[in-house]
């Protein structure tokens, strides 16, 4: 694999997608959770989808329910409380795994392309996020603490 474009993921209705439908757009990819304490970042996410998607930018949220069971319910219900409580409207999928052997391969690629503290792969917990170029390279990893407003300028720079 040469890029984000090259890999297939599931939205959050279960409909297979090429993330080459987001060709020419700078993403950040994110993996998500509905009960954890990362999860007031959604608004600071959706507001800068609001700010500079969805034509240049695209936020895709993947929920995760591998650190501390935090996101327990089905895709229905992630994405109702998604929009009722953050308003959230730009694309979510299909709740996967980021780690271990049953990892969705586009987190394989994420992690290797763009890797942790002292070079590690594994992602931490809920919220880490990924900044990648409109022509589809990973350019850096944010921890889960980075809240997204701090993200703003480097976002903004690759969109100028």
């Amino acid at each position: 694999m040469t890029s984000i474009y090259d890999f297939s993921v599931n939205d959050i209705q279960g409909k297979p997608l090429s993330l080459s439908e987001y060709k020419d757009k700078v993403i950040l990819i994110v993996n998500t959770a509905s009960a954890c304490g990362f999860t007031p970042q959604y608004k600071g996410l959706q507001a800068l989808y609001e700010k500079y998607g969805p034509d240049n930018f695209v936020i895709l949220g993947f929920p995760c329910n591998q650190f501390g069971a935090q996101e327990t319910g089905n895709e229905s219900e992630i994405s109702s409380f998604c929009e009722l409580n953050f308003g959230v409207s730009f694309p979510l999928f299909e709740k996967i795994e980021v780690n271990g052997p049953e990892a969705h391969p586009l987190y394989e690629y994420l992690k290797s392309e763009a890797k942790g503290i002292l070079g590690s792969q594994g992602i931490k917990w809920n919220f880490t996020k990924f900044l990648v170029d409109s022509q589809g390279k990973v350019l850096t990893r944010f921890g889960s603490t980075t809240k997204p407003e701090a993200i703003d300028k480097e976002i903004n720079s690759l969109l100028d």
